[in-house]
């Protein structure tokens, strides 16, 4: 559906069209998204945290290294660290040439909520399937371009 449909609205231009379709589009599929993680009390950020510690070989990995992974720059790591202490998905550690950071590690249980939102990962890649891979490969190079602008 077009945009100007879904809002009912009208845009300045297109480029505040273009705008407000990438925003509205974003907030969509992120909405869909979260519901998949909601079923497993899980945030978008959490499960960022949980997705780069995999990554890492279970490496304990520092709260400064995390963060520089999030895909939500302005997220509170010491708060989402936290929530998945208390859920036994990570362990934090002292680091041993710095006192005063933690050493942040995947535990089995966070792996194996991993393990089960793989499947999950399958269905999030439907929310693109009616555009073709020609398609996705044309979004990902747009929106690689507009970060990119200086």
């Amino acid at each position: 559906m077009k945009i100007e449909d879904e809002l009912k609205g009208r845009f300045r231009n297109e480029f505040h069209k273009g705008l407000i379709n990438l925003v509205y589009t974003s907030n969509s599929l992120n909405y869909k998204f979260l519901q998949f993680l909601k079923k497993h009390k899980l945030t978008s950020q959490q499960y960022n945290v949980l997705k780069v510690l995999r990554a890492y070989n279970s490496k304990p990995c520092s709260v400064e290294f995390l963060k520089e992974r999030m895909l939500d720059k302005n997220s509170d790591m010491s708060r989402i660290i936290e929530r998945l202490f208390l859920k036994k998905l990570v362990k934090r550690n002292e680091n041993k040439s710095d006192r005063r950071q933690k050493d942040i590690e995947i535990t089995q249980k966070g792996l194996e909520l991993l393990n089960n939102l793989d499947e999950c990962e399958l269905k999030v890649d439907t929310l693109l399937a009616n555009l073709t891979f020609e398609e996705v490969n044309e979004l990902n190079r747009l929106l690689d371009k507009i970060r990119d602008k200086k």
